[in-house]
């Protein structure tokens, strides 16, 4: 059975590169009926925040992600939370140990600083030189006694070959020279991530990881953790990262993009699956999609090689999508009670239809609500501009236009035509403007059934005084 994983630390809001990763990985599972597992990796005491945890836990659920193993859900490979689970790590900590695979290492920070800029200096790369690697039972054992708490590094073998083929990348080698020994477990006796990552994988009997490519020079590392302790190896897969717009790496500066800031701003679930879905992925379906049709379409041969530029028009796109899609329930919901609220009952099933098309926020909505239904309407420089090119005389006819031919707009505007021989802008940019101080939205006729023929007439009347005031 495919089993995959979403491994997150519980130190911020989860950002959309982990999410694609949650998602993508959610979605290879279920097109082959295989479990997702949720695993939440807390060991560092000083970041983790529970708040993230049950955070993150919510906003994947919003996603419509489902786990069948983790949190709340239990499994057989429980506990699900790495703090949890310090007893598995010691006990494969004392296997690589007693193979001589693992040896304490009590060199300070400043020593592996200075180390470091040493070998920079000499144009080396920097790696561990293994000045603990050959300390006695006896040189440990003083160190210990004089309060010394030492790390545990992984003891690399020279000239090694550490080759795997990458879901996404294809063949990849690397050289354990390059590498260096490494720590396994900190100082202060928690696990590193390098470790109990790739320990939990194994024991959880994960297949399949995907993961961002920044995670490509952990993966050497972690099979020979798992070869030394001859464990089960999953697949591999690094997937490009996502950028900018300007092809940076993307971060806050290009704006909000924690999956609960978006759906904070309005966003609605189906949208931000939909995009995330197609983001580095090519889904040959361009309509709308639930979990399991997207999931149906995922194919991971289909995932990029290079990386992903977040585009805001087209999370724009899926979300105009989610919100077409919507029942009438669900809209109001989204749209909320106070919203429903302030509009006639009458008009409420109108309303939706003449607003839906032009709003993608509910925050657009309330503005719509309180221009159609508000008793006086303020113009900003732009409209009066409009307001004062077409005229007094412009705002005189359409005025006793509508005294003959009441609410038919398409007669008063007929007879606007004739009488000012105007057409095109000029006839509808002024009554637009006038009826709703904005340039663009519903249909005029749409407009004028909801706002009605008294406020119709007032609005009409408010515009002529504005332009009588403004021509003074």
């Amino acid at each position: 059975m495919i089993r995959t994983r979403f491994s997150p630390s519980p130190t911020g809001l989860l950002h959309l590169g982990n999410v694609r990763t949650a998602l993508f990985s959610a979605l290879f599972a279920a097109h082959h009926q295989g479990h997702f597992v949720l695993r939440i990796e807390d060991t560092d005491a000083a970041r983790s925040e529970e708040k993230y945890s049950h955070q993150l836990q919510h906003d994947l659920q919003w996603l419509g992600l489902a786990w069948q193993e983790g949190p709340d859900v239990g499994g057989p490979h429980a506990p699900y939370y790495q703090s949890e689970r310090h007893a598995i790590y010691d006990k494969y900590y004392r296997k690589l140990e007693e193979q001589g695979l693992a040896y304490p290492c009590f060199c300070t920070d400043q020593e592996l600083a200075l180390n470091r800029k040493l070998q920079l200096a000499r144009g080396r790369p920097p790696r561990y030189p293994g000045t603990c690697r050959q300390l006695s039972a006896e040189d440990i054992a003083e160190r210990i006694a004089a309060g010394k708490k030492p790390a545990l590094r992984f003891h690399v073998p020279v000239k090694k070959s550490i080759e795997f083929v990458d879901l996404v990348k294809g063949t990849q080698r690397f050289n354990s020279d390059d590498i260096g020994d490494f720590i396994i477990r900190r100082a202060e006796g928690t696990a590193s991530f390098m470790f109990c990552n790739a320990i939990d994988d194994a024991l959880m009997g994960i297949t399949h990881v995907l993961r961002g490519d920044d995670h490509l020079a952990n993966t050497p590392r972690q099979l020979m953790i798992l070869q030394a302790l001859n464990l089960h190896v999953p697949q591999y897969g690094h997937l490009a990262l996502i950028t900018g717009e300007d092809g940076s790496s993307l971060s806050k500066r290009h704006g909000s993009f924690s999956l609960h800031d978006l759906r904070e701003r309005g966003f609605l679930h189906l949208a931000v699956l939909n995009y995330l879905a197609r983001l580095g992925h090519a889904c040959e379906e361009q309509c709308l999609l639930h979990f399991p049709e997207l999931a149906a379409h995922f194919h991971i041969e289909k995932l990029s090689r290079s990386s992903a530029r977040f585009d805001q028009n087209q999370l724009l796109h899926w979300q105009k999508e989610a919100v077409m899609a919507l029942d009438a329930t669900a809209l109001w919901k989204w749209l909320g009670d106070d919203i429903k609220q302030m509009i006639p009952a009458s008009l409420t099933d109108l309303f939706v239809q003449v607003i839906r098309p032009n709003i993608y926020f509910p925050i657009e909505a309330k503005n719509w609500v309180n221009i159609l239904f508000s008793d006086k309407l303020s113009f900003d420089e732009e409209q009066m501009v409009i307001l004062k090119e077409a005229g007094e005389p412009f705002f005189v006819a359409l005025k006793n236009a509508m005294a003959q031919h009441g609410t038919d707009l398409q007669c008063i505007l007929a007879e606007l035509k004739t009488t000012l021989n105007v057409s095109g802008k000029k006839l509808f940019m002024p009554v637009r403007v006038a009826l709703t101080a904005q340039q663009h939205g519903p249909e005029l006729a749409h407009i004028v059934t909801l706002i009605g023929q008294e406020r119709m007439q007032q609005r009409f009347e408010d515009a002529l005084q504005v332009v009588r005031k403004n021509a003074c």
